[in-house]
């Protein structure tokens, strides 16, 4: 079963002191391309982290996000109490007379009154943030199996819709020999000459041979068969999907130029409708 890759999982968890939210969101890509963002404290953790999302989810633009909420009384910020002092001793000494509250409101505007004091990792929080990861994980996942089910149901018409039109084009075949025989044997009358009937009928199958769609149809029929039982495989085939269709547009491409029928080249049209639908669907394909 063919998964997609645009997908969307999210988890959350709440802690004593704080909410942890993980987001993951992902596009089509040719490769994976990971951004990530997430307090300054994890950082430390970030590459253990990338070769987690690699594995699970493998190729996509992914966006990683992990917000931290905090609910409880604690915060990382400091007054630097020393610097503070330090200041309103200063404004003082310029102005005896200010007011001390005026001066408080300042001091703390001034450059490293308040300091940050950076949070040390525990690891039994992050045990726990890690289940909240593997969580929007599993949810992205689900969701690009869910994206993926209904590729293959729009691939399994497209391909059928191909096929039917091939079918429709190998129909008029036996007409357009026709056509091609009565179009060469009318010019050949009009030159009032005469014509040797064994040659006619050597040169006539000659031409013929030059527009025979046989080969082409045999091609794109097993192509088309290949793409349905690769689509049913089991490992990730997007870009081996992305190959067949090109193989099989070669097919149509070359069909059509051989056809030299006005209903047949109209029925390759629409195959070729068919298949940019199809080639527009692949690049969402894991």
């Amino acid at each position: 079963m063919i998964q997609s890759m645009t997908g969307f999982g999210k988890a959350s968890l709440q802690l004593p002191t704080k909410k942890i939210t993980v987001e993951i969101k992902s596009l089509n890509s040719k490769g994976l391309d990971l951004n990530t963002r997430m307090p300054s404290v994890f950082r430390e953790m970030e590459l253990g982290l990338r070769n987690q999302i690699s594995q699970r989810l493998e190729r996509g633009k992914v966006d990683f996000s992990l917000y931290v909420e905090v609910t409880g009384e604690e915060t990382t910020s400091k007054i630097n109490v020393p610097i503070v002092k330090g200041y309103i001793n200063q404004m003082k000494a310029v102005i005896p007379t200010a007011d001390e509250t005026e001066l408080m409101k300042m001091a703390v505007r001034m450059p490293d009154a308040l300091k940050t004091e950076r949070d040390e990792i525990d690891e039994n929080e992050w045990k726990q943030i890690q289940t909240v990861i593997d969580e929007a994980l599993e949810n992205i996942a689900n969701f690009r199996k869910d994206e993926g089910a209904s590729l293959e149901k729009e691939f399994q018409l497209r391909i059928s819709n191909i096929n039917n039109l091939m079918n429709e084009v190998v129909s008029y075949d036996a007409e357009r020999v026709e056509t091609v025989k009565t179009r060469l044997r009318t010019a050949l009358d009009e030159l009032k000459v005469n014509v040797d009937e064994n040659r006619f009928e050597q040169e006539l199958i000659f031409y013929l041979e030059k527009y025979d769609i046989t080969e082409e149809k045999v091609r794109l029929g097993n192509h088309l068969n290949y793409f349905l039982e690769t689509l049913n495989g089991t490992e990730a085939n997007g870009r081996k999907l992305g190959f067949i269709t090109q193989e099989m547009g070669r097919e149509i491409n070359t069909m059509g130029s051989k056809s030299n029928h006005t209903e047949m080249q109209k029925l390759v049209v629409m195959m070729k409708d068919e298949l940019e639908k199809i080639k527009e669907q692949v690049l969402n394909v894991l």
